[in-house]
């Protein structure tokens, strides 16, 4: 059984239970060691008991970064009830640093594996502060024996012309997990979705609210339309990122958070209460927020929600290929009014029928699928380890989306 030590840089990410549910799935022992950014009870994982590493709090990265080094000096506490495992994955750069740490405190050469599936934006700075966070990103990871990433995006405007790390790339999308077969059997396919027969239409957004602007342009959208369509918000607020969250819903009429939940258990309930997933965010903006393909994109479509998305972005191409979707040409309440404001039932059930005519792998990651990760992985605990550091990768003469490199789709 392959033994995997999971750094995650926030154990109350519910996006951090899926992956080590993937990986028990496929038949891998976890110990789960990492930061906590407040409390979580719905992230929490049956039989795992998370090692603690001390408190981080969002938006502050260079407290941070003294996290980690405090971390690092108690780190052989920390682990001295962990057995050499035969992989350390280390989720984002700061716990890149922990993981090359915890490789001289268990012994051994234990492969590391670096799952980046955020590219944060001092990362992506030409100044002083970039050059050295992206040295110091190229240095802790000249040894790593595979990254993972899940969008096509970070690769093609990232690792690839930006990043020190040369590892091969394993593109692993933010797909909904179902590994449990009476869940599988009550949805099955996709299903076509209903339009609201009396009552408002339902905008779902869902997951890591971490944007004002999305927050103040749906707020807009739905005064103007009046009652026609409301928003409904569920998830963790980052509330370092809004001045009054909690006050502003409270302001809005046809705007309601409804709070955590449970994913991937509770995402059939709380998709069925909408029509439409928003599918945008302008968090670092023109950067990470155009390259990523969030959880939510996926979710929503495998219960036949119809997505919004910006032009532009990497989650606008991904649906346009599959002609999906309602696309946004500007981040105005006009344009929004414009695209989905006169909204009709057939409009809607054919949006609707066109996602739920997609294979269902497209949307889903399924028990097969966490023991072929759990494969691959042990595939790189057998592989050579490098003998020569890795020098920065060249830029592509061209820009096309770069395809799956030896990893899961």
């Amino acid at each position: 059984m392959l033994q995997i030590l999971y750094l995650a840089q926030d154990l109350a990410d519910p996006a951090v239970r899926r992956r080590v549910l993937m990986l028990l799935a496929g038949g891998a022992k976890v110990r789960l060691a990492g930061f906590r950014r407040g409390t979580n009870a719905l992230a929490t994982i049956e039989g795992v008991e998370p090692i603690e590493l001390g408190q981080t709090h969002d938006g502050r990265f260079f407290q941070r970064i003294g996290a980690v080094a405090r971390s690092c000096l108690s780190l052989k506490q920390s682990l001295r009830n962990v057995e050499r495992p035969h992989l350390i994955i280390a989720r984002n750069l700061d716990m890149l640093a922990i993981a090359r740490k915890a490789v001289s405190v268990l012994g051994g050469d234990v492969p590391v594996v670096y799952e980046c599936l955020d590219i944060h934006r001092l990362l992506l700075r030409s100044d002083a502060t970039g050059r050295t966070l992206r040295a110091s990103e190229a240095f802790l990871g000249r040894d790593v024996r595979l990254l993972i990433t899940s969008s096509p995006a970070f690769v093609e405007h990232y690792f690839r012309p930006l990043s020190g790390i040369a590892a091969p790339m394993m593109l692993l999308e933010n797909k909904v997990l179902e590994l449990n077969e009476a869940q599988r059997e009550a949805y099955g396919r996709p299903s076509v979705a209903t339009a609201p027969e009396n009552g408002p239409w339902r905008i779902g957004w869902f997951g890591a609210l971490r944007c004002r602007k999305s927050l103040a342009l749906l707020a807009e959208f739905s005064r103007r339309m009046e009652g026609r369509f409301e928003i409904v918000l569920r998830g963790r607020p980052a509330y370092s990122e809004f001045d009054d969250f909690d006050g502003f819903i409270r302001n809005e009429p046809f705007m309601h958070f409804h709070g955590p939940y449970r994913s991937p258990e509770e995402l059939g309930a709380i998709y069925d209460d909408v029509h439409f997933t928003w599918a945008i965010d302008f968090f670092e903006e023109g950067r990470n927020s155009k390259w990523l393909l969030p959880n939510r994109l996926y979710e929503g479509c495998r219960f036949g929600r119809v997505p919004i998305a910006m032009r532009g972005t990497e989650t606008a191409r991904f649906l346009a290929i599959r002609g999906l979707g309602m696309l946004l040409d500007d981040a105005e309440p006009e344009a929004l009014v414009g695209v989905v404001g006169s909204m009709t039932p057939e409009r809607y059930v054919e949006a609707s029928r066109r996602i739920a005519a997609c294979a269902p792998e497209t949307w889903v990651f399924n028990r097969n699928d966490c023991e072929d990760l759990v494969r691959r992985l042990a595939a790189v605990t057998s592989a050579a380890p490098s003998l020569v550091t890795p020098k920065r990768a060249p830029k592509p003469r061209n820009t096309q989306t770069p395809q799956n490199e030896g990893g899961l789709s």
